[in-house]
């Protein structure tokens, strides 16, 4: 199997270990950032692996669309085409389909959507969704899901449930058909990765999806029935979608309880640095959000002492570090006052810096986290301040 998980130490329901692909092994809990394009908004893949970022998620929606799976096929597959030779995951397209609301139309066979780019029409179905990770190459590739709406009727939460079953049946009918394909390009050989290995088809995995709404009867019937389709790791989907969040947690706390133990558990989409933890602590290995770079963009940093706002007067005349608990190369070498100065400037600075120092927090959490399972101690998460 190309990807396996390795529990090495436990406390409670929380476990780490390592994640072991075919781009090298992962220290888990681990917090994946969001690459949705190819790239982390404002931050270039050597600083990236400067911050120990060991694993990244990219979209099969947007690459669909552009630059077209094709052109990254023929380049060599993602990690060649960004020169990322460490671990990637791409999801299958299912929640931006979902997202595009009144320019969808959902089927037994698929989804029909127009681009939020120009208008186009496309079409996207499970074997669909495969043939595009497939030809984007990443590590661990996900099923062609439908994401429930909330709030929903007990009998929608079924329909979808069922439709996303069946479409996990497909996923995987395909991938097992075509994954044993080599069909990246191999006239197209950049100098500047040259180093980086061809990737393999067969290398890949496939998770498969949880689904059930808000429904915790439907979330361990489609655990069970997920289960007995058969994947090498499960992710918990569909929430953060307006639910409350205690609602969440509740969902992914008894999700969590009809999921393999011994295989890898992704939850999709979800959260704060507090939330993140919390998940870890229940028994989440893999995590991905946007939070930590689309809220760098909007001036709203963590830290040590809670949230700060970076684009509030208050800061214009501070001097001191924006987290002095922190050792991220923001905060060793800049003020507050200069942090609140770029945004205020509309510098394209302030997003990098801001979105460097947020992946860290978010990175140094699990950090912390792991080293809380590995030796005993309760990780602290620091509070709220706007």
């Amino acid at each position: 199997m190309p990807v396996r998980l390795q529990i090495e130490a436990a406390r409670d329901a929380a476990r780490a270990g390592k994640l072991i692909t075919p781009h090298g092994e992962i220290e888990t809990p681990v917090f994946m950032p969001v690459g949705t394009l190819a790239s982390v908004k404002g931050v270039s893949q050597d600083v990236l692996e400067e911050l120990g970022v060991q694993i990244l998620l990219a979209n099969t929606y947007h690459l669909y669309l552009r630059p077209g799976v094709e052109t990254v096929r023929q380049m060599g597959g993602l990690h060649r085409f960004m020169s990322w030779d460490r671990a990637i995951l791409t999801d299958s397209g299912g929640f931006q389909v979902f997202s595009l609301n009144d320019l969808r139309v959902v089927s037994e066979e698929g989804v029909a959507f127009r681009s939020h780019l120009d208008g186009s029409s496309h079409f996207l179905s499970p074997e669909k969704a495969m043939e595009a990770q497939i030809g984007l190459g990443a590590d661990i590739i996900m099923a062609f899901d439908e994401c429930t709406e909330y709030p929903t009727d007990p009998q929608r939460a079924r329909d979808s449930m069922e439709l996303s079953l069946r479409w996990a049946e497909r996923s995987k009918n395909y991938f097992e058909a075509y994954k044993d394909e080599v069909p990246w390009g191999s006239s197209h050989q950049p100098s500047a990765v040259s180093h980086q290995e061809r990737p393999v088809a067969s290398t890949q995995s496939l998770f498969g999806i949880v689904q059930g709404g808000m429904d915790l009867e439907l979330r361990r019937e489609s655990a069970e029935r997920t289960i007995d389709i058969g994947f090498p790791g499960y992710a918990i989907g569909g929430l953060s979608v307006g639910e409350p969040r205690e609602l969440t947690r509740e969902i992914v706390e008894f999700t969590l309880e009809h999921l393999p133990s011994n295989q890898p558990r992704y939850l999709m989409g979800v959260g704060t640095p507090e939330e993140i933890a919390q998940y870890a602590q229940l028994g989440v290995d893999m995590m991905d959000c946007v939070l930590p770079t689309r809220a760098a963009r909007h001036g709203l940093l963590f830290t040590s002492e809670g949230k700060v706002s970076i684009k509030q007067a208050r800061y214009a005349q501070d001097d001191s570090a924006l987290d002095p608990a922190c050792d991220c190369r923001v905060c060793q070498r800049y003020s507050r006052a200069y942090l609140r100065h770029l945004y205020a400037s509309n510098e394209l600075l302030a997003q990098v810096l801001n979105t460097v120092h947020n992946l860290h927090f978010y990175l140094a959490t699990m950090r912390t986290v792991r080293a809380w399972i590995r030796a005993g101690h309760a990780p602290s998460t620091g509070g709220s301040r706007l």
